[in-house]
């Protein structure tokens, strides 16, 4: 499941992919019976064994002033993983860009990209959750130009090792980058969007990611077709922002226990996902906005596909039906949240890993059509 590097992009095909790859996503959200100090060891621990188990990539969520994240600086949990994992790629997902000064996220990006050796992916965005943006007296309504410019210089700094730049919201005068990323030009880049965004993500050649709650396995195929079509009408564009990466990635998030039975996995899943969804929630809560509200009920998530629970069997089939449907070449499974318990998760990802995984890599492996 893992590569070091970047593969390179067919030149067409439906799944765009010569292989199905597999992640982790994670909130890092808080555990009830934990310290947070655990949280974390919880986690690395979990990643020590997705490093050894092949996983492609972990990818971790940035939140502010909530329990649905316990790591508000993604780096600086990164650079600790960089540190217990030797193949494991690892990724933000997303750096908010609208709350970083950009010389400094380059300075970062770097530092990360050195200490793992290579093995950084940086996805970027510009938040969803306008308290959270307007914690840091950041205006919703302009985020998405906040974004824009952000990236500009984040990107001409990374390039060329110097930023000039003069925007609306950012000035920089001929300031040098001396750190410079491990990976050249950069590593890769992900941005991950349900929206007619997905038009632009595909035209730059991002990889990108849905699900996570959110996007429904049914609500994808089309998304999925037309980024897949995009994606080889400008594959050769020398131009794109995320040209160096010849294998883009549609990916589909969301979670995922297993046990040995149905019934097991269920009577464990549900308890834990109300604590997931307390920490999910809390800040929506706190402001008295009821957004989420239609995502408390755990069985509807199971019956949508947002949520992947039950026997390696009833998992194996429901997520073959999930690729077949969808047309991804990815998948991130949320293996740890709310309650679940570290000897819980790591026998789940250690189930998933052994009696779902092989089978569908040997069933979603052939070459796209044009595959070199």
């Amino acid at each position: 499941m893992s590569d070091s590097t970047p593969r390179a992009a067919p030149a067409s095909g439906g799944g765009g992919s010569t292989a199905l790859r597999f992640g982790i996503f994670d909130w890092l959200d808080q555990c009830p019976s934990l310290e947070i100090a655990d949280v974390y060891e919880q986690r690395l621990q979990m990643l020590e064994y997705a490093d050894r188990a092949g996983y492609y990539c972990y990818h971790i969520a940035e939140h502010h002033s909530t329990p649905l994240s316990r790591a508000p600086s993604p780096s600086v949990f990164l650079a600790a993983a960089a540190q217990r994992t030797r193949r494991l790629r690892l990724g933000s997902l997303v750096h908010l860009l609208p709350l970083y000064n950009p010389l400094r996220l380059i300075d970062e990006i770097c530092m990360l990209d050195h200490l793992s050796r290579g093995r950084l992916e940086v996805g970027v965005g510009r938040g969803i959750q306008p308290w959270e943006l307007r914690l840091y007296n950041v205006d919703p309504q302009e985020s998405r130009a906040i974004f824009r410019e952000a990236l500009e210089v984040l990107l001409m700094g990374l390039r060329t090792g110097r930023v000039d730049y003069e925007g609306q919201y950012l000035t920089f005068r001929d300031v040098p980058v001396v750190m410079r990323p491990y990976q050249q030009p950069y590593p890769p880049l992900w941005y991950p969007t349900s929206s007619p965004e997905i038009e632009w993500v595909a035209r730059e050649g991002f990889n990108t990611i849905a699900g996570a709650l959110f996007s429904p396995p049914r609500a994808l195929p089309e998304r999925v077709s037309t980024y897949w079509r995009i994606q080889r009408e400008h594959g050769h564009d020398p131009q794109r922002i995320n040209a160096h990466v010849r294998e883009p990635k549609y990916g589909f998030a969301c979670h995922v226990y297993v046990a040995e039975t149905d019934s097991e996995a269920l009577r464990v899943a549900r308890a834990a996902y109300q604590d997931f969804f307390a920490n999910f929630n809390w800040l929506f809560a706190l402001r008295g906005d009821p957004y989420v509200e239609r995502l408390r009920e755990f069985d509807p998530l199971v019956e949508q596909g947002l949520m992947l629970v039950g026997s390696p069997a009833t998992v194996r089939a429901r997520l073959q039906d999930i690729l077949t449907l969808t047309g991804v070449n990815y998948f991130a499974g949320v293996f740890a949240w709310g309650s679940l318990g570290t000897e819980r998760i790591l026998r789940s990802l250690q189930l998933f890993t052994e009696q779902v995984v092989p089978a569908l890599r040997a069933g979603n492996s052939q070459p796209a059509e044009g595959a070199e």
